[in-house]
């Protein structure tokens, strides 16, 4: 081991930040050979986990990364928040509410700072350097060498202009670059399987983000440089579910074809790191993180939760960090790293002092001059030039394309104003945010803050199940066990229960129990959950925590064994072990499991205590002291901490004074403890107001049709009902098919209530109603729509229920074409609609159509899809009109014969030219 010496601070700064990395993956890979450029990193440096914060959503993660404070303090509490000008719009820069470590920097030392994608950066900040925001990724190519950069994604503005051509496109992702990841991609047959355009554009996405950073790098003299790269967590969403071993609902075929993109795309990092670190130098101190894990084992989920964020169920709560360059250790493992550690690390390390207000700590046993960091009340209160948008600022966010898109579709008449939905979408964005933090509050120990904005939610939303189990985990926190138990038999009536009443209530009425000394009504429900409980290993640390307040030791003794089993870096069961062999006076694995429980997680007092006590049996006094002492440092009122101190001072006769403090600490905690357990007494009985609340059937109802979720992510009960449909963009020909499939013999469902006019001589054949789909599905119930034909434009398709299929005849048209119509027919109805740039327009609508034609192809079970040319079927509608009756079949065309006669090409106006 190289010996660590001191060194000055480091002179350049660089963080970057690899969203869902995980050791699982890396270190075969390392073993491999196959990432030499993080293992000279890692060899020259420190490495560790790094434990994620709740909930497990990036926005929140990456901006707690970057300032040092949980969610409530910055502000940043999920991925959309509303718009002051209206609407909804990803969380912004103007929305944390303290300062970054960028920021700091620039007021303190005066450093040029670089800060490349970080998520919620948008409008870039003005930094005395370069600042690229997390919008910039949706520049789009308008035309050649033209690129359209979201307004203030560059600061300096005047570098737009350079850096929008560093977007790559998707069409630049040639096979050179898709082979190493997908050998065998010549097999896919793209009409059906979307999978390989997802990858291309995750792999163009990340090297415009490398494009940006180097490039930033390069052009300027700089001293801190963040840079965020996504893309190891989108490919992880994308094909974790392909990576060896395969499970057994995952297709071979599919298996063979995408075993290799996970494996890709870490070696493919891997070459981004080299060139960053390059530029950085070789006396550059470089941090490598990741904001959580993801599962790749037996642990990965079979489906996502159908809630929103429900993809967090793939995050493990462990990243990485890898720390090299100035002031680190060389060749060491780093434990008990946190999110919140790494701002006040980053000061550390620069000379600089810690806020008070930072929820981190630095990672002192990580660097070679461990001395304790001078500390600042804030950074926000001192004076200077931070770069920080200044306070009040406002801005109005560049209408997205899919917003755009709904006003240009209303605007057509096609579908139902947005504004009119936009007040439910600001609400749900609303409560989604408190929910968040609700969850922040309760994992930073603040149950009634967190039980005062949960009863709120549920009085809003009482038919949000998810919602109902947050409440209750407050209430129990709190312990207002009465109140957890009123609000569970509310949610689940007893005499509805068993199978049907989720294992994590029984879980929390076992915990109600408990509170109120029910102690066999609740090994009843622990008994109901042992037979329940599947691959959840913090379902079986909940019952194994709750078979240890029962005294049944050898039951919570297996349960926690079974977590560590399927997930070895599970530091609440390593703790809980510990408890177990200090109950039974093993010393050793008590040592030993209280170790593992700190190395991977290391703000665990009780785990700190257990070591305490077993090293003090073992006779190893001042290592007991050291260990007790964190305990306490992490939960001062920890009254055997202090008995414990107290006895091991005075028996030594170590500090007579000290024993002295520590007996009158203890004495005064026991006792401020006899006056909480007398409250908690109290509360363990007090009710509190409860709504009346749907069942659970009518819940479960009403979270579908709030959330009709994408085709293919869960399986339904399917109805046996199959329905006729023509789709397509606004003016990409969907009433002239709607015409030719009447001539055929196929009725189209219609109710005249829009007239022919100069736009469509011959008549628009459309529904009404079907505008209220998204909130109405049940208006395909009538049985008679199985023998029409509906027009559904292509915003309504992921609105219509899962449990049909649906043959879906899509009509495809050049995209210039199309925004000429819908621009001549938004004038002549004298509509406001998207802007007049046809090329914006233009660009916006192949988004959009390419992106609904990827969900139906993705969802073979429920779509069957013919794709028509519209320019083709203009010019030639017989050989079209044969396929589509080999497609709809002749009892549903029994003229088919007569289809090609309902074309008028003369009708094909506004053609390209």
């Amino acid at each position: 081991m190289t010996e660590n010496r001191s060194s000055p601070p480091p002179r350049r700064v660089l963080l970057i930040g690899w969203d869902a990395a995980d050791w699982q993956m890396i270190n075969p890979l390392i073993e491999a050979g196959q990432m030499p450029n993080l293992e000279r990193l890692i060899n020259g440096g420190v490495m560790g986990n790094l434990a994620t914060l709740y909930p497990i959503i990036s926005p929140m993660l990456w901006n707690s990364i970057a300032t040092g404070k949980t969610a409530d303090k910055h502000g940043v509490l999920g991925f959309t928040e509303p718009d002051p000008a209206g609407g909804i719009r990803p969380f912004a820069a103007t929305s944390r509410k303290t300062r970054a470590i960028w920021n700091i920097f620039q007021q303190a030392l005066g450093w040029r700072c670089n800060v490349i994608g970080w998520l919620a950066s948008h409008p870039a900040e003005p930094l005395d350097g370069v600042v690229v925001s997390d919008l910039f990724a949706r520049t789009k190519r308008i035309g050649p060498n033209l690129w359209n950069v979201p307004k203030l994604s560059v600061h300096p503005e005047d570098l737009a202009a350079a850096f929008g051509p560093m977007r790559m496109s998707v069409n630049e992702v040639t096979e050179h670059l898709v082979l190493p990841f997908i050998p065998r991609a010549a097999e896919i047959d793209q009409k059906s399987d979307p999978r390989l355009g997802m990858f291309a554009s995750v792999l163009s996405d990340a090297c415009t983000i490398q494009a940006a950073a180097t490039a930033a790098m390069e052009s300027a003299p700089w001293d801190f440089t963040a840079v965020y790269f996504d893309a190891i967590d989108h490919f992880s969403h994308g094909f974790m579910p392909f990576h060896p071993p395969r499970q057994e609902h995952i297709p071979e075929r599919d298996f063979e074809i995408y075993r290799e993109v996970m494996n890709g795309a870490y070696r493919f990092h891997d070459l981004l790191l080299a060139r960053l670190v390059e530029l950085a130098g070789p006396d550059a101190l470089v941090i490598l993180c990741s904001d959580h894990g993801f599962k790749s084992g037996v642990l990965r989920p079979i489906a996502n939760p159908h809630e929103p964020a429900g993809p967090i169920l793939w995050h493990r709560d462990y990243g990485i960090l890898v720390m090299h360059g100035p002031g680190v250790k060389k060749d060491e493992r780093v434990y008990g790293a946190g999110l919140l550690d790494l701002a006040p690390t980053l000061l550390t390390l620069c000379g600089l002092p810690v806020g008070e207000d930072m929820d981190g700590k630095p990672l002192l046993d990580a660097l070679i001059d461990p001395t304790p960091p001078q500390l600042i009340p804030s950074w926000d209160a001192v004076e200077g030039r931070s770069g920080m948008h200044p306070a009040g600022l406002t801005w109005e966010a560049s209408p997205e394309a899919s917003r755009d898109l709904m006003k240009q579709f209303a605007a057509l008449g096609y579908i139902d104003d947005p504004a009119a939905n936009e007040a439910a979408a600001v609400e749900g964005v609303t409560l989604e945010c408190r929910y968040n933090l609700s969850q922040v509050h309760l994992s930073a120990g603040r149950p009634e803050e967190s039980m005062a904005i949960m009863e709120d939610l549920v009085r809003h939303r009482p038919w949000e199940s998810r919602f109902i189990h947050q409440l209750a985990n407050a209430y129990l926190k709190a312990e207002y066990f009465q109140a957890a138990t009123d609000l569970l038999s509310r949610a689940y009536p007893p005499e509805d229960s068993g199978s049907a009443t989720p294992l994590v209530v029984w879980i929390m009425r076992a915990k109600a129990h408990l509170g109120r000394g029910e102690r066999s009504a609740a090994t009843q429900c622990l008994a109901l959950c042992m037979r329940m409980m599947l691959l959840h290993p913090h379902v079986w640390v909940e019952t194994g925590r709750l078979w240890l307040e029962l005294r049944r030791f050898e039951a919570a003794e297996a349960c926690f064994r079974r977590a560590i089993e399927l997930d070895p870096d599970n530091a609440p069961a390593w703790q809980a072990l510990s408890t177990i062999h200090l109950h039974r006076r093993e010393n050793g694995p008590a040592i030993d499991c209280a170790l593992e429980a700190v190395a991977r997680l290391h703000h665990l007092p009780i785990a700190h205590f257990n070591l305490g006590v077993a090293l003090a049996r073992d006779q190893r006094f001042p290592e007991a002291i050291i260990a007790l002492r964190r305990a306490l440092g992490m939960q001062p009122k920890l009254v055997n901490a202090h008995r414990w101190l107290a006895a091991l001072h005075a028996s030594k006769s170590t500090d007579s004074f000290l024993a002295g403090v520590h007996r009158n600490a203890a004495l005064q905690h026991s006792r401020e403890r006899g006056r909480k357990m007398d409250a908690q007494r109290s509360r363990a009985t007090e009710g509190r107001a409860i709504p009346n609340l749907p069942t659970p059937a009518e819940r479960a109802d009403r979270e579908y049709r709030a959330r009709p979720g994408r085709f293919g992510e869960a399986e339904v009960e399917p109805s046996g009902r199959t329905f006729t449909l023509v789709s397509g963009l606004p003016r990409s020909g969907t009433s002239l098919m709607m015409q030719m499939l009447a001539a055929g013999g196929l009725p189209p469902q219609t109710d005249g209530e829009r007239a022919a006019d100069v736009d469509n001589p011959e008549g628009y054949l459309e529904w009404e109603a079907v505008k209220r789909l998204p909130h109405e599905p049940s208006l395909l119930d009538a049985p008679e729509l199985e023998r029409r034909a509906l027009k559904i434009v292509s915003p309504l398709l992921n609105h219509l229920p899962r449990e049909h299929r649906y043959r879906v005849i899509f009509m495809s048209r050049p995209f210039g074409e199309v925004a000429r119509s819908q621009k001549k027919m938004i004038g002549r109805r004298g509509k406001d609609g998207m802007a007049d740039d046809e090329a914006s327009v233009a660009t916006a609508l192949r988004a959009h159509a390419e992106a609904t034609l990827q969900m139906l192809r993705a969802a073979p079970s429920v779509f069957d899809l013919l794709e028509v040319d519209y320019p083709s079927l203009v010019r030639d509608p017989s050989p079209w009109a044969v396929r589509i009756s080999d497609f709809l079949g002749s009892e549903l065309l029994p003229q088919a014969e007569r289809m090609a006669s309902a074309v008028r090409p003369d009708l094909h106006r506004n053609r390209a030219g």
